[in-house]
Order: structure tokens, then C-alpha cells, then sequence
């Protein structure tokens, strides 16, 4: 329990600096792209790495079969597939911001990153 202390301690002193390392991943984050699937490729989605929805792409031969149902479902399955791989790097690099230390809300600081 009081080893997080120091770690929350090193934090507070280095505010500057994690601040500008704060601003330099929110960038990184808003250009990194983040692609999910489904059904075998026929839906794609791209979301950058706050989770922001870029692009989907619909194979014509899927629209050309009418299944509106099922197209929206994929569609719903590529988006979300994407938001995860989003999800995830974002954790992965408050990760290395925080030294691994769990601090909540630090997200909502960064402007909403994905939860």
C-alpha cells in the first residue's frame, strides 16, 4: 500500500514534464488509426485513438445480398472491434505515462479518452 505513495509522490514532482508527455500522447493518440472487422473482412471500421469513428467500409457484394440486418450488425461488430484495439493502446500507454500506476480520471484529462 505506502509503495504507491511513492510513486504518487514522483508523479506530483514531475507534473511538468507529465503534463508535456500528456499533450504528446493525446497527439499520438488522435493520429493513431485502429482497424476492426467482421465477417471476414466484408465490414471494416476505423476509429483513431480517442475511440472517434473515421470510416466504414461495406463490401458491395454484401450490399448487394440486401441483408440489411445482418450488415448492421457486422457493422456494429467492426466498430467495436476497432474501439478495443483503441481501448487498449491508450491503456497500454498511460501505462508507461503512469508507470503502471492506476490513477482514475486520468483519461478524462487527456480530453475523454477511450474507458
Amino acid at each position: 500500500m505506502f509503495g504507491k505513495l511513492g510513486q504518487i509522490a514522483e508523479l506530483v514532482k514531475n507534473a511538468g514534464s507529465i503534463k508535456q508527455s500528456m499533450q504528446d500522447m493525446q497527439a499520438r493518440m488522435a493520429a493513431a488509426r485502429y482497424v476492426g472487422d467482421a465477417g471476414a473482412g466484408q465490414v471494416t471500421a476505423t476509429v483513431d485513438g480517442r475511440g472517434e469513428l473515421l470510416e466504414v467500409r461495406i463490401s458491395p457484394d454484401l450490399v448487394t445480398a440486401g441483408d440489411v440486418e445482418m450488415i448492421e450488425d457486422l457493422v456494429v461488430a467492426a466498430v467495436r472491434q476497432a474501439a478495443t484495439y483503441a481501448r487498449e493502446a491508450t491503456q497500454k500507454e498511460m501505462a508507461q505515462l503512469t508507470g503502471g500506476l492506476n490513477l482514475p480520471g486520468m483519461g478524462d484529462l487527456l480530453g475523454g479518452l477511450p474507458k
